[in-house]
């Protein structure tokens, strides 16, 4: 008898307090779901987390002294997962940032790469812009990952001193000039003798994490790693 039971319970959950998935909006997933089956199978994976020399790495390579480097996804215009990081930076979604950082951060413990981590370190955001939307959406990709890959966050060592407005149009150059002189180490003692990896959404052509990375190296005797939930391709 207990099989009905459950079973009208939850439809009248579902009637009542629908519970729909956020990727294509479907209403038959279940409470502790936020995609269905279809939209999980649909996310792109990128592989790039356990192999050297990935186009992460390679962005980076000349510019910046890190250990590894990796996103989960690729990142397509008008693609689920542009949706899913816009209903988290644009629509106060904060449990997209949660889900996306728990997938990132199963990709992160099943890679050997990462081994050696000791902190997660989500991307500053101006103070400005951080009131504005109401939180750090980093912050949140770090606060899933941690779900499922038990580090650290710190949010303390670094701050941004720059406002920039949206870098999604600017070209290398461009955002590369912005960013000059961002960040700045507020308490290095944070941070101090440790490995970093840093994380942010999407990686396009890596100038604030390059910037960041720098800041951050600039310390004693700190590594520096980095991973986001995507890649623009």
């Amino acid at each position: 008898m207990s099989t009905p039971i459950r079973y009208y319970f939850s439809a009248f959950q579902q009637l009542f307090f629908p519970h729909i998935c956020c990727g294509c909006g479907a209403d038959y997933i279940k409470v502790n779901q936020f995609i269905c089956a279809s939209c999980m199978h649909a996310l792109p994976e990128t592989n790039f987390l356990d192999k050297p020399g990935n186009p992460i790495d390679k962005i980076f390579e000349g510019r910046l002294a890190i250990s590894a480097a990796g996103a989960g996804y690729y990142f397509y215009k008008s693609g689920l997962v542009q949706h899913l990081i816009a209903q988290l930076k644009y629509h106060q979604n904060k449990e997209a940032g949660r889900f996306l950082g728990k997938r990132l951060g199963h990709f992160l413990k099943d890679s050997n790469r990462f081994n050696e981590v000791d902190l997660l370190m989500p991307l500053p955001l101006h103070p400005k812009k951080e009131f504005q939307r109401g939180y750090n959406q980093a912050t949140l990709i770090c606060e899933g990952i941690k779900e499922v890959w038990p580090k650290p966050i710190c949010t303390k060592a670094v701050s941004r001193l720059i406002y920039t407005q949206t870098q999604t149009q600017g070209n290398r150059i461009s955002r590369w000039k912005n960013m000059e002189n961002a960040f700045w180490a507020v308490d290095p003692a944070f941070i101090k003798n440790k490995h970093i990896l840093l994380i942010d959404d999407v990686i396009t052509t890596g100038a604030s994490l390059e910037a960041c990375g720098n800041t951050i190296l600039s310390i004693s005797g700190t590594k520096l790693s980095i991973a986001t939930v995507a890649f623009t391709v």
